[in-house]
């Protein structure tokens, strides 16, 4: 069984709340200074929320999220704005919009919606984009935006102040938001949809083999992060009164991402470090940068102090702390231990009479890149309940075939099906939708997420999700790191590793494990790239044992790349030998030893 961080959550959530409380009831205590700074830092904290839910989760930095900062406060300011006043002010405004005057919640929960559907139309485009041309994109939709308010006169006033706009942000209400927005934020983080998208981020190749649509995620947080943007814009609208285009552009970006970055991009407490921080630091500066007396000495100002002062705790940031002050864990996760998985609940299966036996079929599969032919006309079948092992020398086309045969790679040529279904061109996620999960060459861990976490992510990540729990608990006590469950994945040895991905690999498989009992399940297909390399000796015979009790049990079907030839020899029903990117030699373990051309071409004449 795990024990659950739920309660250390709702702690968390607890702390949060106490504290915007405690900090409002002293600002209120102080005077209207006070209350002005304290509802500025709350609309601040939740923009800077807002910005995290999508870079923080995603890990694409966003420079384009004031653009809906700015929607939520023209859309609000409209609609609040008394009709008589637009009828003055905004004489060509639609018939409809001049007469709409509602209340400042009604006008704050329209902004959120119109903002809402606007960034899933930008995001359905943008979504298709990766890394820095994401962020570069991000960029340009600030710059357009910002174009755009400009330009639409007749309803924004162009590059005036847009003003009139009832000044109904009180120092409570910040309070209030923010914490809703910091919940939000904070649920979403720790959710399904947070957690698939963290792994996304982590390693997308690995995501995506274990059935996490990256693109979707990515898209979820986008709109989310962009509705909490929304709000903080109507917030400021009815804070300031008046505001003009500039508000919303390169000046607030920079403050509000200096905020993201000090504290920490990653995690909800990160972006209350980084707010208080900038805040403080702010309002210290601007204090010295018209001038100042030190020890009788005359201090000139010094225009820019404040955005200097910021470049530079940036750059300290960078330097010392690269993942922000508050580092990558959440306050609770540095105090409380993480999931724990309990040793002693063995998990044993009886005789399993797998329910579905289709195979998986490569027919004439030909990989080109450019003009070299790594896989050439290759034909393929993977069945349940048996081990199939794949050998050939370096650069025989070995993981390009299982590239092919998982989804990472579309074949150039020939066809993979599991059944009636047609896999050649879908996605590693649809190809794990279809019970084929696989591991990598190179260990893909999702580091800075638990072992718990790795597994449970591909357990929730398929088509079939439901015992997800369940079915992670089991694949880590199968695998017998039950342990290590609460630990960070990089933390783990070299050998532990490999067994965290294996784990995470049959966790995504869509079948039913009793813990304790024996049940039937679905069958599944495993693929495993050197799975024993950079082991020793007793750590590869204790795969082996495991493995062979895996597809005994549970009618697993394997199909293993590796060099140790010991291993394929004692471990596989059956043998396919490469060589050049060719089929040379299929067979049981005792013909392939004894068979002239893998002697010739993969162990070398005797």
């Amino acid at each position: 069984m795990t024990t659950s961080p739920a309660r250390h959550l709702l702690a968390s959530l607890a702390g949060i709340i106490v504290l915007a409380i405690t900090a409002t009831l002293v600002a209120s205590a102080l005077g209207p200074a006070s209350e002005r700074i304290l509802t500025v830092f709350f609309i601040s904290l939740i923009a800077v929320v807002g910005m995290g839910v999508y870079s923080g989760n995603s890990g694409i930095l966003s420079f384009g999220h004031l653009s809906f900062m700015g929607v939520g406060a023209y859309v609000s300011g409209l609609l609040t704005l008394p009709a008589q006043m637009k009828m003055a002010t905004l004489p060509k405004l639609p018939d409809w919009l001049a007469a709409a005057e509602t209340g400042f919640f009604s006008a704050i929960l329209i902004a959120v919606v119109v903002t809402s559907v606007l960034a899933l139309i930008v995001g359905l485009a943008l979504n298709r984009l990766e890394g820095s041309a994401a962020t570069i994109a991000t960029l340009g939709l600030l710059i357009i935006t910002h174009g755009v308010i400009i330009g639409w006169r007749d309803v924004t006033r162009g590059s005036q102040s847009f003003f009139g706009v009832p000044r109904e942000t009180t120092l409570w209400a910040a309070a209030v938001f923010c914490i809703l927005a910091l919940i939000a934020a904070r649920l979403y983080r720790d959710s399904v949809s947070g957690l698939r998208l963290r792994a996304g981020r982590e390693n997308a190749i690995a995501a995506g083999a274990v059935g996490v649509n990256i693109r979707k995620e990515r898209l979820i947080s986008w709109v989310l992060s962009a509705a909490i943007m929304a709000l903080s814009g109507a917030l400021i609208a009815h804070f300031l009164g008046a505001f003009s285009p500039k508000k919303f552009y390169f000046a607030d970006t920079f403050l509000l991402l200096a905020m993201l970055i000090v504290g920490g991009m990653s995690t909800v407490t990160g972006a209350i470090t980084g707010a208080v921080t900038i805040t403080l630091v702010t309002e210290i500066l601007r204090r010295f940068e018209g001038g100042f007396n030190l020890a009788g000495l005359e201090m000139p100002a010094v225009f820019g102090t404040t955005q200097i002062g910021i470049g530079l705790i940036i750059l300290f940031a960078m330097f010392r702390k690269p993942d922000g002050l508050a580092g990558l864990k959440e306050l609770e996760e540095r105090f409380f231990p993480g999931h724990r998985v309990d040793p002693a609940q063995t998990v044993t299966a009886g005789a399993v009479k797998p329910v579905d036996p289709t195979p998986l079929q490569g027919q004439n599969l030909t990989m080109r890149f450019g003009g070299l032919v790594a896989v050439r006309d290759v034909s393929i079948t993977v069945n349940s309940g048996e081990i199939l092992g794949l050998i050939g020398p370096n650069g025989s086309g070995k993981t390009t075939l299982l590239n092919m045969l998982s989804g990472v790679l579309a074949p150039s040529e020939g066809t993979v099906r599991r059944g009636d279904t047609d896999l050649t061109q879908a996605k590693p996620y649809e190809v794990a939708n279809h019970g084929i999960a696989r591991t990598f060459q190179n260990i893909r861990l999702f580091d800075t997420l638990t072992v718990y976490q790795n597994v449970l992510i591909a357990a929730l990540s398929t088509k079939n999700g439901e015992r997800a729990v369940e079915r992670c608990e089991t694949a880590i006590q199968a695998m017998g790191i039950s342990q290590f469950a609460g630990s960070d994945a990089n933390t783990l040895s070299y050998g532990d590793q490999r067994r965290v991905e294996i784990a995470r690999a049959l966790a995504c498989e869509p079948r039913r494990v009793e813990i304790a009992r024996a049940l039937a399940c679905e069958p599944s297909l495993l693929f495993l790239d050197e799975p024993a390399a950079g082991m020793n000796r007793e750590e590869t015979d204790d795969l082996m044992a495991t493995l062979q009790k895996l597809t005994g049990d549970l009618g697993l079907g394997v199909l293993i790349v590796d060099h140790d030839l010991k291993l394929i020899n004692q471990l596989c029903d059956r043998i396919m030998v490469l060589n050049e990117g060719a089929e040379i030699a299929q067979g049981a373990p005792e013909d392939i030893r004894k068979n002239p051309a893998v002697i010739e071409a993969y162990l070398g004449h005797s």
